[in-house]
């Protein structure tokens, strides 16, 4: 029977084709699942979906109404299932749990060298043949300390990414990783390590327990000229506190790949369109500010493992096994 994958990106039509051409027919459509496209799917066993999809209530309930039942989600995070209703609706729900850490490792280390050496500012300029060096001076980040929020795999490869560098680090985690101490990195409290360092970077998930880890009194904590980099889910940053830090001067500069209310955002062109999105058109504004549209886990490394993983779970949804990338089981 024929997969419908829901929002696949142009790079990643082949990629996706190619990996379950042996094995399942499939279908790629470049709409992301919502309540308005999830009738789409009626007749189709099994969906995938991307990062940004929703699959709230509402469109469970419709999935379940049209036949669906296994949703395969081409992506680590699940804060957009709702996992109660899937489980009650019947349904098995699998993501990827694991895919290159150096992919979005490497991403925000890019962001970092972008916003401190001024580097999408002096493209412009240099494209207007504007030769000027004024505003466009950064500082050596050799020496100076990263915060690192969340050590774990994707953690851990930004934390070598900054040693390399020459970077004191500094870390925060519910859990130690030896690997991450043996690099020098020493664990302290999350007050402490906004108020010490110089960049700081976030790799959590996003859950209940860590919505708006950087909240305004986090970001009060931060030193004024800190670098903030979040490239794994937008929910961690109070956005419009964020706004308001901006506007007060602080930051030498933020790199975010991700934004607490991209669904319908981002992948999409929305270049011809207004902005309704106020927090959004403000932050863009800031010339310390760099927005990108969650391309972090975007290499061809990285993709071609998320499509293989998903799908062995497909075919482990059809032969009846579970493994650990399973968060709702089949019925």
């Amino acid at each position: 029977m024929e997969i419908l994958a829901f929002g696949v990106q142009a790079d990643e039509k082949p990629l996706v084709e190619r990996a379950f051409r042996d094995h399942e027919d499939v279908r790629c459509l470049d709409v992301f699942l919502n309540e308005d496209t999830a009738p789409i799917a009626a007749g189709h066993e099994i969906v995938s979906t991307s990062v940004n999809a929703d699959l709230g209530a509402d469109v469970l309930e419709i999935l379940a109404a049209g036949g669906t039942r296994m949703v395969a989600q081409r992506s680590t995070g699940f804060n957009n299932v709702d996992l109660a209703t899937a489980e009650r609706l019947g349904m098995t729900v699998a993501r990827v749990s694991y895919y290159s850490p150096y992919s979005v490792a490497e991403f925000a280390w890019a962001l970092a060298m972008a916003v401190n050496r001024r580097i999408v500012r002096a493209s412009i300029r240099t494209r207007d043949f504007d030769f000027r060096l004024d505003g466009l001076m950064g500082r050596d980040l050799h020496g100076r300390t990263a915060g690192v929020l969340g050590t774990g795999k994707i953690g851990e490869a930004f934390a070598r990414i900054a040693h390399g560098f020459g970077m004191r680090l500094l870390g925060w985690d519910v859990a130690e990783n030896p690997a991450c101490a043996e690099l020098g990195m020493r664990y302290v409290p999350k007050d402490e390590l906004l108020a010490r360092s110089d960049l700081i970077t976030l790799h959590v998930p996003l859950m209940a327990e860590t919505r708006h880890l950087i909240d305004a009194a986090a970001l009060r904590a931060m030193r004024d000229d800190a670098i903030l980099i979040n490239s794994s889910r937008g929910g961690l940053i109070d956005t419009a506190a964020l706004v308001g830090e901006l506007r007060a001067g602080r930051f030498s500069g933020v790199g975010l790949d991700v934004y607490e209310a991209e669904a319908g955002l981002f992948f999409l062109d929305k270049s011809l369109e207004a902005v309704e999105d106020d927090t959004l058109a403000r932050l863009v504004t800031f010339p310390n500010v760099l927005v990108t549209s969650h391309q972090a886990y975007y290499t061809e490394d990285a993709v071609g493992q998320i499509v293989e993983t998903t799908v062995r779970n497909v075919l482990d949804y059809r032969a009846g096994r579970r493994s650990e990338n399973v968060l709702v089981p089949r019925s």
